[in-house]
């Protein structure tokens, strides 16, 4: 009996423990934007920020859950203007210097 309980305790903690491991997303060809932050995300109000290390002009291409694309835009600063997305989750793709990043957007 003892064996039992102190086997499933066991099974249950490795579960845990993998659980609790972060991904780690990284490319192995290098086609990734270096230190590339979107924020704040969840977006709150009208524009979110984009900074890379280069800060290069970047070109934005965003998704709906349905893959639909609801805003293009070209932005040489590091904000982007998402006044006409209605609250949700989508999909925001970057491309600068022929790299790009795909991440999670949400907009309450």
């Amino acid at each position: 009996m003892k064996i039992l309980y102190l086997t499933s305790l066991l099974l249950l903690f490795s579960f845990w423990v993998h659980g609790q491991e972060k991904e780690v997303l990284t490319s192995k060809n290098g086609h990734e934007i270096e230190q590339f932050k979107l924020y704040p995300n969840p977006a709150f109000n009208d524009v979110v920020y984009i900074t890379t290390k280069n800060n290069d002009t970047k070109y934005i291409t965003v998704y709906d859950v349905l893959g639909e694309v609801v805003l293009t835009d070209r932005i040489t600063n590091n904000s982007l203007n998402i006044s006409q997305l209605v609250p949700g989750v989508y999909v925001l793709q970057v491309t600068e210097r022929q790299k790009s990043m795909t991440r999670k957007l949400v907009v309450k």
